[in-house]
């Protein structure tokens, strides 16, 4: 046995700590969830480890959930016999944020939210709410397959740091004994206790269980078991509320709320399997993390077998949470075998075609509904045009945009929608991408096309210059950037006739600015799509556009060498003043101008604003 040491919590522990035992009032039976989910965790863990490794289980014993009350202690003990941890796996899982969301739970809670104790678990720091009730919390534990030498008991009250050591333990497994407070001495009652599990932890596939009292001898210790421990999956769908899906969605994910809708499905045939799939309300945390895992859990006739693999659903459907279930799986499959496994491939397919109906259908009947999703996971499915080109058609229904058509900034325009406000003649959807809403609504390429009251898509999501660059048609239409290339199909005979006769009385300035741009511009031409602005820049239709280029240099991409062109207004009072008299100096403004037009940053600010000033006190 090896002797204590004391340890000092890292402190974003610390500061969850003290926010645990000082802040958290509602709610407080939640720690209970916590820790029976946890244990059950260890026990798929077990079951799982073990298919590959028979040492592991050293005696044949039923996995099991045991919750022990000790009124005269004041104590609650929950043991199980699951995979268990080392000495190092303990100090990394509880004396640090090691993979826990510690860090971002607490940046994440607002003064409403330091209240709500229903938020703990979605943020993986599940077992520091044993401290919501406790004055000191004690861990046993041994790894499965270990020597009994080697347990681990692991003591704290919470208070920044806790003691470690070394010891012998019999049985494998982890073991939490909770010192209650006095305060809250209501959960040292075994029917409060039984009340919390079978709200909770119904679902639970491992048995839990609880001291039934003999009445004939009241000295028979004798145990029983107090949750369903049926899978909730399993269940036929007309006998569950809605209810019960919220409370299952709950404990399964950790959320606050219940989701936004769910999928409950059986299969029966060649295949059998079993899914339930939820979407929720809110996006997770860390949706936009590379090493994030997708929400769905795999289990083989019962047992689990892995969380978060891409073989289950594609990963712009990786805000979906839920179970899927399967009879026609072997319950030692690794990650590589799914990857070629046809069973998980009808299993996703199916999946994929159920969520994009399930949302089709959202946002046919309860629009609200759909405006909340598209809110939180607009920009994911977004992903899905280019990711699933097998679904892009179904995916494209459910794309929705801001326009010049609507009045904020919320996406609620389809491709649909602007189809059928289409003018007769027009070949193609328009389109202006920019970094901000704002940017995109001031653009000075839409003012051609306000003056034809022709509607322009305005994208600003980060997401949207590869989704317009990789899209292709809509039904029979071309997606088209109103700032690239010419803009010839919009302009009439008349229209045609007055910018050949404009480029011949503007050919000498043309030919002068573009000289004196020839560093920074491919070319220089009289523009047919401005009417208010002096200026603006155009690439050309196969070129990068100027938000293109500033995503790729942000995220540290090499881009290719390209100029813009620069359009002028041949009716602006500036722009007319270099038929007079070629003035370098407004030439550089103009260029200057268009650059900040579009969000770019002008190389020479000061010389900008020397030249701005300039022109101002020119008489």
């Amino acid at each position: 046995m090896s002797q204590k040491q004391t340890h000092e919590f890292q402190t974003e522990v610390s500061q969850l700590l003290d926010l645990m035992i000082h802040s958290l009032y509602s709610n407080k039976e939640i720690f209970l969830r916590e820790l029976v989910s946890n244990a059950s965790d260890a026990i798929d863990k077990l079951k799982f480890e073990s298919l590959s490794n028979d040492k592991l289980i050293e005696v044949k014993e039923e996995p099991s959930i045991h919750i022990d009350i000790d009124k005269d202690a004041g104590t609650i003990t929950i043991r199980d016999n699951g995979i268990g941890m080392t000495q190092e796996e303990v100090m990394e899982n509880i004396g640090t944020i090691a993979n826990s969301g510690t860090k971002k739970y607490l940046k994440s809670l607002d003064k409403v939210q330091t209240q709500d104790s229903n938020l703990i678990g979605q943020f993986g720091v599940g077992f520091y709410s044993a401290f919501i009730v406790s004055n000191t919390v004690t861990l046993l534990s041994r790894k499965a397959g270990d020597n009994k030498a080697n347990g681990t008991k692991w003591v704290s009250k919470g208070k920044g740091d806790y003691s470690i050591e070394t010891v012998e333990l019999d049985d494998y497994g982890t073991t939490i004994i909770l010192d209650v407070k006095k305060a809250e001495s209501e959960f040292v009652d075994d029917y409060r206790i039984r009340g919390i599990v079978s709200k909770y932890s119904d679902h639970i596939t491992v048995p839990i269980l609880m001291i039934k009292q003999s009445e004939e001898d009241k000295d028979v210790i004798e145990y029983e078991k107090i949750n369903e421990a049926t899978a909730f999956w399993m269940k036929d769908k007309k006998e569950l509320s809605q209810s019960d899906y919220d409370e299952f969605y709950k404990s399964l994910t950790y959320d606050f709320e219940g989701p936004l809708t769910q999928i409950h499905n059986r299969v029966e045939g060649k295949l059998e399997y079993s899914s339930l799939l939820f979407i929720p309300k809110k996006a997770p945390f860390d949706m936009w993390e590379p090493k994030r895992k997708s929400g769905v859990k795999l289990y083989a006739k019962r047992v689990f077998i892995m969380e978060g693999n891409e073989e289950l659903l594609p990963q712009y459907l990786r805000f979906i949470k839920g179970v899927i279930d399967t009879a026609d799986l072997s319950l030692n499959v690794s990650r590589e075998i799914l990857q070629g496994s046809k069973v998980v491939d009808t299993i996703k397919k199916a999946s994929v075609k159920r969520i994009l109906s399930e949302l089709d259908k959202m946002s046919k009947n309860k629009p609200e509904d759909y405006s909340l999703f598209w809110k939180e996971f607009g920009m994911v499915i977004k992903e899905g045009v280019v990711e699933d080109s097998a679904n892009k058609d179904k995916i494209s229904n459910l794309l929705r945009f801001t326009s010049t058509s609507t009045e904020n900034s919320d996406q609620t325009v389809s491709l649909q929608d602007y189809i059928g406000r289409m003018k007769e003649d027009q070949k193609n959807i328009y389109y202006v991408t920019a970094d901000t809403y704002d940017s995109a609504k001031g653009s000075p390429h839409l003012e051609i096309f306000k003056q034809k009251d022709i509607e322009v898509l305005l994208l600003s999501d980060r997401v949207d210059e590869w989704l317009v660059a990789n899209f292709g048609d809509f039904e029979e239409y071309s997606l088209k950037s109103i700032a690239k290339g010419d803009l010839e199909d919009l302009d009439t005979k008349e229209d045609k006739k007055k910018k050949e006769k404009t480029v011949k009385d503007y050919e000498s300035v043309i030919s002068k600015a573009q000289k004196i741009l020839e560093n920074q511009v491919k070319e220089v031409k009289v523009s047919s799509r401005l009417s208010e602005s002096p200026s603006c820049l155009v690439a050309d239709e196969n070129e990068l556009g100027g938000n293109m280029e500033r995503i790729m240099k942000s995220l540290g991409q090499d881009i290719p060498d390209t100029k813009p062109i620069l359009e002028i207004n041949p009716n602006h009072p500036l722009v007319k003043k270099l038929k007079t008299k070629i003035d370098k100096d407004i030439v550089k403004v103009l260029f200057d101008q268009a650059v900040l037009s579009e969000g770019g940053q002008i190389k020479e600010p000061a010389e900008f604003v020397k030249r701005m000033n300039k022109l101002m006190l020119a008489k």
